[in-house]
């Protein structure tokens, strides 16, 4: 990535619908407490219960936003990939968010953080950012509640398959790079749970497994398992 803080003004302006609306004072101050920050493939970006971010802009790789249990068991949320933005990272200002959430980077990734405080300010006072600040969020709030719905209503197998296929389709080819214990992570789920049901899968002449990845040998079969 090449971006300066020259560049700045320029994807915020591309970025945020409301960004014309702004007086030049609110669009400098909003640029003024934006910075480009990278990260390392599964690097801890942001909880509630520490630093608060801000509103993040996915300018380069993929993010990963999570809530965890007491005994460390992982539930994805959703993930955001490039020129997607997450609200929820700016919760703390936000007093109606009362659940923790984590979120991590799942590649190296290069972000725009806006900082909490200054989406805070620029809320208050211009409408048009506030309405899509909120409307936002209640679309990633829509996420959750269909992520929670997969999770308590819709057997492995099928949560499984759609994931490989949803996988496949960003990968751009017949292999995907990724583990049983990230997929467990991703699903919600145990290791060894995903990794039998990999192996029936396989069984099936549907994919085959090697060393960190999964070829799909048989899409049509895959997606069967969707029906």
């Amino acid at each position: 990535m090449n971006e300066t803080i020259r560049d700045i003004p320029a994807i915020l302006e591309t970025s945020y619908p409301f960004w014309e609306r702004l007086t030049s004072l609110q669009k400098d101050r909003m640029a003024a407490c934006s910075y480009i920050r990278t990260y390392g493939s599964g690097q801890f970006i942001h909880s509630r219960t520490e630093e608060c971010l801000g509103a993040l802009l996915v300018l380069k790789g993929q993010i990963r936003t999570y809530i965890q249990s007491e005994e460390g068991r992982e539930v994805t949320l959703f993930r955001l990939g490039k020129d997607e933005i997450c609200t929820l990272s700016a919760s703390c200002m936000m007093q109606e968010i009362t659940f923790d959430i984590y979120i991590e980077a799942l590649e190296e990734t290069t972000l725009l953080v806006t900082s909490a405080a200054c989406i805070r300010k620029v809320m208050e006072e211009s409408i048009y950012a506030e309405s899509y600040i909120y409307r936002l969020t209640a679309e990633r709030f829509s996420d959750v509640m269909w992520s929670m719905g997969q999770l308590l209503f819709t057997s492995l197998d099928k949560r499984l398959a759609a994931y490989l296929a949803d996988e496949q389709v960003k990968s751009h080819t017949g292999s995907i790079s990724t583990t049983h214990g990230q997929i467990a992570k991703n699903l919600g789920t145990a290791r060894e749970v995903v990794s039998r049901t990999l192996k029936f899968f396989e069984k099936e002449g549907i994919l085959s497994l090697g060393r960190g990845t999964i070829k799909i040998l048989d899409m049509k079969k895959l997606r069967e398992l969707l029906l």
